[in-house]
C-alpha cells in the first residue's frame, strides 16, 4: 500500500546522523512520496538538495512565521525563483504563530500576506502553519483570496467547524500524530467530520510522533499509524485511507 507523507522535515538536524536509514524505513512501510518543507534559508537549501537527490521527495519552500522578522525582500525573490523548479510543489510553511514572541504579530501578518500573493503569482498551493492564531489566519486567507490557489492546513489542530470553513476556501485538512493521542478530542472529531476526499496525512517529523512513539523522534514511516487511526475513526479500511489520501496529495501538489 502506498502512503504520501505530505509534511516532513528530513532537513532537520535530528536526521543528520541516520537520514538514509530513516528514508529506507519509510519506504519499507510503504511511503512512496514525501514533501520536505523548508522554512528559512538553511532548511530551504537542504529541502531542495533532498528533492534533487531523491525522485520521490518533493520540496515546499517558504518562510516560517516565528522567523518572519528575519525575512528580507531578497529572501522573497529567492523563493519566487525556486518556485519554478520542477520539484517545488508548494509555498510554505507560512502562517501565524502566536505562541512564541520572536516576531511581532504585525510583521508575521505582513510576511504571510506577501507569501500568499507570491503563491498566487507562481500558481502554487500554500501550506499553512497555525498556532493559536486561527481567527487571524482565516481572516487573512479570505482577504487575500487564498482559495484561488488553495492549499493545506498543516497538522490541523482546530475544530471541525473551522475545518469545514477551510474546505470552502479550497483547502485540504492534514492530520498528523495527534490524531492517535488518546486525549486528542479535536483531531478525532475532524477526522470523523471531514470527507476522506479532503483529508491528507503527515508526520511533521521529527516532531509530533504518533502513539506509541509519543515523546520520541518522529519519522516518515510512522505516517502509517496516522492512516490506520483515521481508518478506524471513519470505519474505512487502511487500504482505502492510504489510497485516497495519496490521490488527494497528488492532486493538490499536481504530481502525476
Amino acid at each position: 500500500m502506498v502512503l504520501f507523507d505530505t509534511h516532513v522535515h528530513l532537513n532537520a538536524d535530528q536526521f543528520a546522523e541516520d537520514l538514509e536509514e530513516v528514508i529506507s524505513r519509510a519506504q519499507h512501510e510503504g511511503v512512496s512520496n514525501m514533501v520536505c518543507v523548508g522554512f528559512d534559508r538553511p532548511t530551504i537549501e537542504k529541502a531542495m538538495e533532498l528533492a534533487e537527490r531523491y525522485d520521490f521527495i518533493y520540496a515546499c519552500v517558504g518562510w516560517h512565521p516565528v522567523d518572519a522578522i528575519d525575512m528580507t525582500e531578497e529572501d522573497l525573490i529567492w523563493i519566487e525563483e525556486l518556485a519554478s523548479h520542477p520539484k517545488v510543489v508548494a509555498i510554505g510553511e507560512m502562517g501565524l504563530d502566536y505562541h512564541w514572541d520572536k516576531s511581532p504579530k504585525e510583521i508575521q501578518k505582513e510576511v504571510f500576506r506577501k507569501q500568499i500573493r507570491l503563491a498566487k503569482k507562481v500558481k502554487l498551493p500554500i501550506v499553512i502553519h497555525n498556532r493559536e492564531a486561527t481567527a487571524d489566519i482565516i481572516e487573512i486567507l479570505k482577504e487575500e483570496d487564498a482559495g484561488e490557489v488553495g492549499g493545506i492546513m498543516h497538522c490541523f489542530s482546530g475544530s471541525a467547524e473551522v475545518a469545514k470553513e477551510c474546505l470552502k476556501m479550497n483547502f485540504y485538512i492534514s492530520l498528523g500524530g495527534p490524531v492517535t493521542f488518546k486525549n486528542a478530542k479535536k483531531p478525532k472529531e475532524v477526522a470523523e467530520a471531514i470527507p476522506i476526499e479532503k483529508l491528507l496525512i503527515e508526520t511533521d517529523c521529527p516532531y509530533l510522533s504518533p502513539h506509541p512513539y509519543r515523546g520520541k523522534r518522529n519519522e516518515p514511516g510512522y505516517v502509517k499509524l496516522v492512516a490506520e487511526q483515521i481508518a478506524a475513526i471513519k470505519g474505512l479500511s487502511y487500504e482505502e485511507v492510504a489510497t485516497i489520501t495519496t490521490q488527494n496529495a497528488k492532486k493538490i501538489f499536481d504530481i502525476i
